[in-house]
């Protein structure tokens, strides 16, 4: 196993050739497989994050013959303490790609780590090219270094906490890798401007895995556009988000950081602070620093296919956001607590939008935390409720009522779909992994390019902002400026250690 050594950010950066920037597909390690897909046109991945999401799609993404899982990184070595959804559902996922049901039976807890990657990747790839042994897959605690030694890499896959997306994917694309990540492409709308022009300057791939195609959505926009609904004033959007704790002070117990886990490189741009587990694992999203809160855990989904089936192409021009509060008493006082590190327990966000292409002006409304719209009458009118989830289209004349995501728009009150068509497109395109995989290979742009990004990002950071300063904030998108609340720039970017700084 390969071994982390510190490497400046900037000596980093400055290694990087400027003829390395054009795809290269020439596997050193692939070993023909059962016939699918010839060795020389696979992809190599690089696949950084070994948490319980980055396996649980590892599972998933590594049956795909047109790809080789050359190399792992994680700053975690091997632990059990992960958190999850399940205690089960990061281990069934291997046990069902391995074919074996017995696989980590004698772990107590969530497995994780760079160890677990590894050891998944060669028995995987053991079992499928019938060696009884495999030993191509590398491991690494530093990404830096993987992407200094590993020089057969045609992509890298991110599924990192947030806070390290942009500089992974700006190293990794320097490095002339294509790049797929992990919602948000980054969690400061500065650090998602410069990861999107070193995309522009090296012409590589890269793919947003929220990306998808949502036939809901065309139905929605096919009513609007008939006047089902009148002019649309209004998109909610409401989420049973966080599901994870959430903390709104940073801890003060001092706590050993767990053996062979690099907590200075975990932190990586973040400034230096004592390791505490509320940080990390699943419960990182919830921290100013290392997460994007709720709307951009869940946001993505919901947000990106709707942004480029409603031709949103721009950022909001405004956040106005508020959020749930809390006391604590001191001696026997009551006061309330100033959260400045942590999104709140729920929130509800109105972004405001100038016009577009298709609309005009209009107003997009986020709830998480159990937060959600008043129950429109003509629900009412149906002895109906809203669900826990779902996204609502408000009209001058009408309401359209769906899905989280879009998905079964319906008319409402139900006697409004008398006579109308619910008929939706069938889903025909590729898959998210299949979208990136294809376009990689093909050297093109995939329909999830971080340079299509930009208006569903940079409104869902905007967010985050309001949030952070409290007040209701106007943006300048041409120029990347808070215009009415000048403090709040500051939440457009973040302090950075020395030598990550972008």
């Amino acid at each position: 196993m390969a071994t982390s050594k510190k490497i400046n950010r900037r000596e980093f950066i400055g290694s990087a050739a400027a003829g390395s920037l054009a795809l290269t597909v020439v596997p050193g390690r692939i070993i023909g497989g059962p016939g699918h897909v010839a060795p020389s046109d696979k992809l190599n991945i690089g696949y950084i994050g070994c948490g319980t999401q980055g396996l649980a799609e590892m599972a998933s993404l590594i049956t795909n013959p047109a790809l080789q899982i050359v190399s792992v990184c994680d700053p975690n070595k091997f632990t059990t303490d992960y958190v999850d959804w399940s205690i089960n559902r990061v281990r069934d996922s291997l046990r069902k790609a391995l074919d074996d049901p017995s696989w980590g039976s004698g772990y107590k807890g969530i497995p994780g780590g760079r160890d677990i990657g590894q050891e998944f990747v060669q028995k995987y790839y053991a079992k499928a090219k019938k060696m009884g042994t495999f030993k191509g897959c590398t491991s690494y605690s530093d990404y830096r270094e993987l992407l200094e030694k590993e020089k057969d890499i045609d992509a890298i896959k991110i599924m990192t906490p947030d806070h390290l997306h942009a500089a992974v994917a700006i190293d990794s694309m320097k490095k002339g890798k294509h790049v797929v990540t992990h919602k948000p492409i980054a969690n400061r709308i500065k650090e998602f401007r410069v990861t999107c022009d070193v995309s522009r300057q090296t012409g590589l791939g890269t793919h947003l895995l929220a990306w998808s195609i949502k036939p809901g959505y065309d139905l929605a926009l096919k009513w609007i556009n008939e006047g089902r609904i009148g002019t649309l004033k209004e998109i909610h959007n409401w989420s049973n988000r966080p599901v994870w704790p959430q903390w709104q002070t940073n801890p003060t117990e001092t706590v050993p950081v767990p053996k062979d886990f690099n907590w200075d490189l975990w932190l990586g741009p973040v400034p230096a602070r004592p390791y505490h587990p509320t940080y990390t694992h699943a419960v990182f999203r919830g921290w100013y620093d290392f997460g994007g809160g709720s709307i951009a855990d869940m946001g993505h989904y919901s947000l990106f296919p709707l942004f480029l089936t409603f031709g949103i192409d721009k950022p909001a021009k405004s956040a106005d956001a508020y959020g749930t509060t809390t006391c604590t008493l001191d001696n026997q006082v009551s006061k309330g607590v100033v959260n400045d590190v942590a999104f709140p327990l729920s929130c509800m966000i109105r972004f405001q939008f100038p016009a577009t292409r298709i609309f005009g002006q209009f107003d997009l409304y986020w709830y998480d935390g159990g937060m959600k719209p008043l129950t429109p009458d003509e629900l009412v009118a149906d002895g109906k409720s809203l669900g826990r989830e779902g996204m609502m289209f408000v009209g001058d004349k009408g309401k359209i009522l769906a899905e989280f995501r879009g998905e079964n728009p319906r008319l409402i009150p139900e006697s409004k779909m008398a006579g109308v068509s619910d008929k939706m497109a069938e889903v025909t395109g590729p898959s998210t992994n299949e979208a990136w995989i294809d376009a990689f290979r093909n050297k093109k742009q995939t329909p999830g390019s971080f340079l299509l990004a930009g208006p569903v990002t940079e409104t869902i950071l905007l967010g985050a902002v309001s949030l952070r300063a409290r007040k209701r904030v106007e943006y300048d998108s041409v120029n990347m400026t808070i215009t009415n609340v000048a403090e709040a720039n500051q939440f457009l970017t973040r302090e950075y250690r020395p030598g990550w700084e972008l």
